[in-house]
């Protein structure tokens, strides 16, 4: 859910998706020539307008005085890679993999607008370095992954739209957290895109102006809040169908790399600390847990599938990756409420002692998983 985010408890960072594909070179941006960033309230700026194609580092500073968010963007504004919720004072450096072309680099104080943009080209000279293979197997099984999350979806929506739209309140709540589950796992692919997510996982304090407000949380504040669902609501059960079907269409059609892969575990952590821990994703159903462990399990197959490549690399990296996995998950079977992936307790009966603990667990796995695109490409 891409949004404005406050931070209660976690300090945020999220490193969003690249979305390019096939062998890289390490791109002399990398190290003392990476990009530099410096983003202000109303200016950014960059300090190369060119760099060879392959990996490419952004070393972003914030110097306004709001929150802001740095993308590198395609020309039809699809997101090869970003990072939100970079404070004000704030450092943050960004691995990326992108492939010749022309490109922008966008700064958004606030995390709202189009942003101020600079160009960027990516030179195609020399010749690509040859990656493990295992590499390649790991991109090929997460994309079959996010692809049966994305199938798997469809049905448990149209489950919940179906209630809806049938004015069945009590079936509606109880379809909704599942129907988002696959989002949830795979939410840096759908990002990708940058139409998919404001029209189905928007909340309604992250709309921008004009913007009408649809999707599963416009809904959830019928059910929940309201209590009773009208003609609007059933139109937009119908809607969020039809949005739904637009993602699974595209979704096998997203370019994912190993860096993008790691680089969106990452920003499925950083989902956790901003929306799932603070309450503020779910602020109606208070389903929040559910939505916790889809980032949760999403990072982690992610993570799984680079883990051969990154264990060889950097060995005590994945020991320590491993370790804080297991104690998040075992943190979250604490409030499960049955068996189902979906049964959780109420996070509104959580208290502040408890979200806390959580957390805790959440940045200390954060800090190694920000570890790990680099990891994969040394």
């Amino acid at each position: 859910m891409r949004a404005v985010r406050l931070t209660v408890y976690a300090a945020t960072a999220a490193a969003a998706l690249t979305a390019v594909t096939g062998c890289t070179e390490k791109s002399k941006a990398e190290g003392d020539d990476a990009i530099r960033v410096t983003a202000a309230d109303s200016t950014c700026e960059t300090s190369t307008k060119s760099v060879p194609a392959g990996q490419v580092t952004l070393r972003i500073q914030n110097k306004g005085s709001k929150a802001t968010e740095v993308e590198i963007l395609f020309p039809d504004d699809r997101i090869v890679s970003e990072k939100e919720n970079i404070g004000p004072g704030t450092s943050y450096t960004l691995t990326a993999e992108v492939k010749a072309g022309s490109y922008e680099i966008a700064c958004r104080p606030g995390m709202k607008g189009h942003g101020v943009r600079q160009k960027l080209t990516v030179t195609g000279g020399g010749a690509a370095a040859r990656r493990d293979p295992r590499l390649d197997e790991a991109v090929a099984a997460y994309r079959t992954y996010v692809q049966d999350q994305a199938d798997e979806t469809l049905p448990k929506a149209e489950a919940f739209a179906k209630a809806v739209q049938a004015g069945d309140v009590a079936a509606a709540k109880k379809a909704y957290a599942p129907s988002r589950l696959g989002w949830e796992r795979t939410e840096p692919v759908a990002e990708s895109f940058g139409d998919i997510d404001p029209k189905v996982d928007v909340r309604e304090d992250g709309l921008e102006p004009g913007q009408k407000w649809t999707g599963w949380h416009r809904l959830e504040k019928a059910l929940w809040k309201d209590g009773k669902v009208g003609a609007e609501e059933k139109a937009l059960a119908g809607r969020l169908i039809t949005d739904l079907k637009d993602w699974q269409r595209r979704v096998g059609k997203a370019e994912i790399t190993p860096t993008s892969m790691a680089n969106g575990a990452k920003e499925l952590l950083d989902e956790v600390a901003t929306g799932k821990v603070t309450g503020e994703e779910e602020r109606y159903s208070h389903t929040d847990l559910v939505d916790f462990k889809g980032n949760v399990e999403g990072a982690q197959k992610a993570y799984e599938l680079l883990k051969p490549v990154a264990r060889k690399n950097d060995p005590a990296l994945t020991k320590e990756l491993d370790r804080q996995f297991a104690a998040l998950d075992a943190l979250l079977d604490k409030y499960r409420a049955g068996k189902n992936s979906y049964d959780f307790v109420s996070y509104d009966k959580v208290g502040d002692s408890d979200r806390k603990h959580l957390s805790d667990a959440v940045n200390a796995l954060a800090e190694p998983l920000s570890k790990l695109a680099a990891a994969v490409v040394k």
